[in-house]
């Protein structure tokens, strides 16, 4: 397809400027995975990744006594999800592929988190990483990546684990 020509259906190609990159602690075995979700849909060199790192409900708390220390009043959020190491392994790996990156916690419940961060920067694209998991798995026990694929204000680009 030359630049002059539509896209997929007679559509003009539009451009990716913001993705919001959902990340987790179990994800450090697919930060280059999920960085190459990333590089794949790169349209532009004016490409801005949203590293948003969930914490779930019970390791927040736990998380500031391991990382800051017992003896802290207040630590912010975003602070806090720059010092977690998945977040510095894939902010290292974008910044190596000259791609600008912001760090943001995503509060709450962690899908949810994802839409309002998705919204709050009028994101072009979501890309968060899952395990395979059984229908019945889904159903049992709810799924983050269910509640950004049915809410979030763009497309979502699921990475799946490897087997």
């Amino acid at each position: 397809m030359n630049e002059d020509s539509p896209g997929l259906d007679g559509m003009e190609d539009i451009g990716i400027e913001t993705v919001v990159l959902g990340v987790r602690a179990r994800d450090d075995d697919r930060a280059e995975t999920l960085v190459d979700a990333v590089e794949d849909i790169r349209t532009s060199n004016d490409l801005t990744v949203i590293v948003a790192y969930i914490f779930d409900k019970d390791s927040h708390n736990e998380t500031i006594k391991q990382v800051v220390g017992a003896d802290s009043e207040h630590v912010d959020p975003d602070e806090l999800a720059s010092r977690m190491s998945v977040v510095r392994t894939i902010t290292d790996l974008l910044e190596a592929a000259s791609i600008d990156v912001e760090t943001r916690a995503a509060p709450g419940t962690s899908g949810d988190g994802l839409v309002d961060i998705a919204e709050d920067v009028d994101a072009d694209r979501v890309i968060i990483g899952g395990r395979r998991r059984s229908p019945t798995g889904k159903a049992l026990f709810g799924s983050a990546v269910q509640t950004v694929m049915f809410n979030a204000p763009c497309p979502v680009t699921f990475v799946r684990d490897q087997e």
